[in-house]
């Protein structure tokens, strides 16, 4: 059954303040993005709002959905037709609302997708690096050989990484960006850290962790963004009494 319901514009006013989405400059809208009901009782959080996600949150009699991969992203054809089409021709036809929080959910201190990396990891978190200060630094709770840190991290995600450098390597400082972060490599190295993980991985990476000597961690970009979406879900389910359900749409990337 449904638990208690809030008002639309009052969700979008606490989200958008808890998560300060108007500070971040960013590649899609943040917040609010497609307006469904006016009322919110039971919510559907997700990675990206795909297709089959949409799908889940119909079969579930959602009325809203949560993402952190969103739609109208900088660059893309703007067209509705095909796709596009489609996906929002379902939300419309189900008065779903879609909520979206990509670069503030990533950074957020507590609810964020590093901060949840970091808590299931065990690391300390002493600051934060690269543009908007998006990625995280700390320490794990004892050093670690590079290749034990590998398998850490596939227990707590549920996913092989892929490690760059030499697996023997002893780790005092870990960096991390979750998803397509590869880009704050440098920022990672000059904030003096020993390994950078991220979701991604392209040609050009393999290169600078070979000759700088810092490893790199390739975590997978779905994989290292579950858990914000979750952590916000809970929140807003123990705040407000709203059904919260999270829904993980297998992604191999």
């Amino acid at each position: 059954m449904p638990g208690d319901a809030m008002l639309r514009e009052d969700l979008r006013a606490y989200l958008d303040d808890l998560l300060d989405a108007a500070s971040f400059r960013d590649y899609c809208p943040n917040g609010l993005q497609v307006e469904g009901c006016e009322r919110v009782q039971r919510i559907v959080c997700g990675v990206t709002a795909s297709q089959a996600l949409i799908e889940a949150a119909i079969e579930r009699g959602a009325d809203t959905l949560l993402v952190h991969h969103g739609w109208f992203w900088k660059a893309e054809d703007g067209r509705v037709t095909g796709f596009r089409r489609q996906r929002m021709a379902r939300l419309l036809a189900h008065d779903i609302n879609l909520f979206a929080y990509h670069l503030p959910l990533d950074a957020h201190a507590t609810l964020g997708n590093n901060a949840q990396l970091a808590a299931r990891l065990g690391w300390t978190v002493s600051g934060r690096f690269g543009e908007q200060e998006i990625g995280f630094i700390g320490v794990p709770p004892a050093p670690t050989l590079a290749a034990e840190l590998v398998r850490q991290i596939e227990r707590a995600l549920g996913r092989a990484p892929l490690l760059i450098g030499d697996p023997g390597r002893k780790l005092a400082r870990v960096a991390w960006c979750s998803g397509g972060a590869q880009g704050y490599f440098e920022a990672a190295l000059a904030a003096g850290a020993d390994v950078f993980i991220s979701g991604e991985i392209s040609e050009q990476t393999v290169h600078l962790a070979r000759e700088t000597g810092m490893a790199y961690i390739a975590a997978g970009h779905h994989a290292t963004e579950r858990y914000g979406v979750m952590a916000l879900g809970a929140h807003l389910a123990e705040k407000y009494g709203i059904a919260c359900e999270f829904v993980d749409i297998d992604n191999p990337v």
